[in-house]
C-alpha cells in the first residue's frame, strides 16, 4: 500500500524488541527549517482588513467578468457549497472515505447534545463507544465540523481530555474525532485541474513546522518563549496556551512544542515548499483527486513520517481536504513578498472562477446567496464558542 501505515501504538512506533522508540524530534522527517533572515515578514500577521482588500477587489472583478457572484461554490460540485465557506468537514471526509479510504485518516463525527440538561460525561462515554465501534482509540485529534484556520483543534489523549473538550463545545454543534498520525511532518498540497485539462497539477506546497523552544536547565518556559527570535514576537499566541507551566524550567536540551495545530494563525511556521514538487508526487495527488467525484480545486492537508516518501508519491495520510475556500498558504513564508503573495492569491482566484464558470456551463448550479449567508453566519456564530486551540 502506498498510503501511510500507522505504527502499532497510536502514540509512537515500537522497535523490534517491543520497546517504545523515542518521541519524534522537532521537525523530524521534514526538509531542514531555514531560520536565517527575518523571523517574520512585515505583513505576516496583518489583520484581514489590511491584507485582503486588493484580493477582494480582484475577486469582485472576476464576479463581473464571469457573471457569477458565487461561482466558486460549483468549483467542486460534490462538496457542500464547493467547499467555499461553511462546509462540513465530516461530509467531505466521508466522501473521501468512500473513494480513497486508504489515504484518509479515519474519523468519527459526534453531535453535541442540544439539551442543557445533558451530562458531558455520558456524552464522553458515548463518543468513546463510537470510536471503539469504528476500530479507533485514543489519542485522537478533536476538531469542529465547521471552521477554519485551526479553530477549536485539540489533541485528546485521555477520557478526561475528551470530557473537557465536549463540556467546552457549543451545544447542538458537531465535531470530529480523528486518528492521530503521530509524526512531525505536515504539509498543505494545493491541487488544481483547470477546464479542459486531462491532468491536474500541484500549484502550491506549504511545509508546516511546529515551533519549539529548547530548554537550557536554567530559564523558565516563559523566559525561553520571550527570548526566542520568532516566538517572542508571537508571545500572545503561546503564553496563554501554556499558562499552567510557564514557570517550570525545561531540562537542558529538552524541546517544548508550542503549537499542535498546523495553522499559521495559531502559531505554526509556514515555509514555501513548491520547489519540492516531483512528477511522482504530482501523479499521486492527481490520481487521488480524480478518484474524488467532481473535485477540481483545493488543498490536501497531509501528515507523514518522511517528506521524501511524499515526494515519491507515498507514505502520507490526508487529515483534511479544503475546497474552493482553500488558500495557497505558502504565501505566509516569511521570505514571500507582499506583491508576490497578492499575485499568488489572485492567480488561484482566477483559476477558481474559470472552473466555476465551466462547471456552471455543464449544468451545475451555484449556491444561492440566501444559503451562502446562512452557512456563513452559522460558522461565524460558532467559531468564537469553540475550545481554545492547542
Amino acid at each position: 500500500m502506498n498510503a501511510l501505515t500507522l505504527p502499532e501504538s497510536p502514540l509512537r512506533a515500537s522497535d523490534a524488541a517491543g520497546m517504545p522508540s523515542p518521541a519524534p524530534r522537532p521537525h523530524q522527517g521534514m526538509p531542514a527549517l531555514d531560520q536565517s533572515g527575518a523571523p517574520l515578514s512585515f505583513f505576516e500577521f496583518w489583520p484581514m482588513w489590511a491584507f485582503y482588500p486588493p484580493v477582494a477587489l480582484y475577486a469582485a472583478w472576476l464576479m463581473l467578468r464571469y457573471r457569477g457572484l458565487l461561482l466558486p461554490t460549483v468549483a467542486n460540485p460534490s462538496f457542500p457549497g464547493g467547499g467555499f465557506f461553511g462546509e462540513s468537514k465530516a461530509q467531505i471526509l466521508a466522501l473521501a472515505m468512500r473513494h480513497v479510504a486508504e489515504w484518509v485518516a479515519p474519523f468519527v463525527s459526534v453531535d453535541r447534545a442540544q439539551a442543557a440538561s445533558s451530562d458531558a460525561w455520558q456524552e464522553c462515554d458515548a463518543a468513546l463507544q463510537r470510536l471503539a465501534l469504528a476500530g479507533l482509540q485514543l489519542p485522537v485529534v478533536a476538531k469542529p465540523d465547521l471552521g477554519c484556520r485551526g479553530a477549536g483543534v485539540k489533541l485528546v489523549r485521555s477520557r478526561d481530555d475528551l470530557h473537557a473538550y465536549i463540556a467546552g463545545f457549543p451545544r447542538g454543534a458537531r465535531f470530529l474525532l480523528q486518528t492521530l498520525i503521530p509524526f512531525e511532518g505536515e504539509a498543505g498540497i494545493f491541487y488544481c485541474r483547470r477546464p479542459g485539462e486531462a491532468q491536474g497539477r500541484i500549484i502550491s506546497i506549504t511545509l508546516k513546522y511546529f515551533p519549539h523552544v529548547i530548554g537550557d536547565g536554567r530559564r523558565t518556559l516563559r523566559e525561553l518563549i520571550l527570548a526566542d527570535p520568532r516566538a517572542g514576537r508571537l508571545a500572545h499566541l503561546y503564553l496563554r496556551r501554556h499558562l499552567a507551566r510557564l514557570d517550570t524550567v525545561p531540562a537542558a536540551g529538552a524541546p517544548t512544542r508550542l503549537a499542535f495545530a498546523g495553522s499559521h494563525s495559531r502559531g505554526a511556521i509556514f515555509r514555501n515548499g513548491t520547489g519540492f514538487v516531483t512528477p511522482a508526487m504530482e501523479a499521486a495527488f492527481d490520481s487521488i483527486a480524480q478518484r474524488l467525484p467532481e473535485f477540481h480545486f483545493g488543498r490536501f492537508d497531509v501528515r507523514f513520517e518522511n517528506f521524501s516518501e511524499v515526494q515519491a508519491g507515498r507514505g502520507f495520510g490526508i487529515v483534511e481536504i479544503n475546497g474552493a475556500g482553500a488558500e495557497s498558504t505558502h504565501i505566509w513564508d516569511r521570505g514571500t513578498g507582499l506583491i508576490e503573495a497578492w499575485r499568488a492569491l489572485m492567480r488561484q482566484y482566477r483559476w477558481l472562477f474559470e472552473i466555476g464558470h465551466a462547471n456552471r456551463a455543464r449544468g451545475f448550479t451555484p449556491l444561492s446567496l440566501k444559503d451562502f449567508v446562512r452557512d456563513y453566519r452559522r460558522e461565524k456564530r460558532l467559531t468564537p464558542l469553540y475550545p481554545a486551540t492547542d
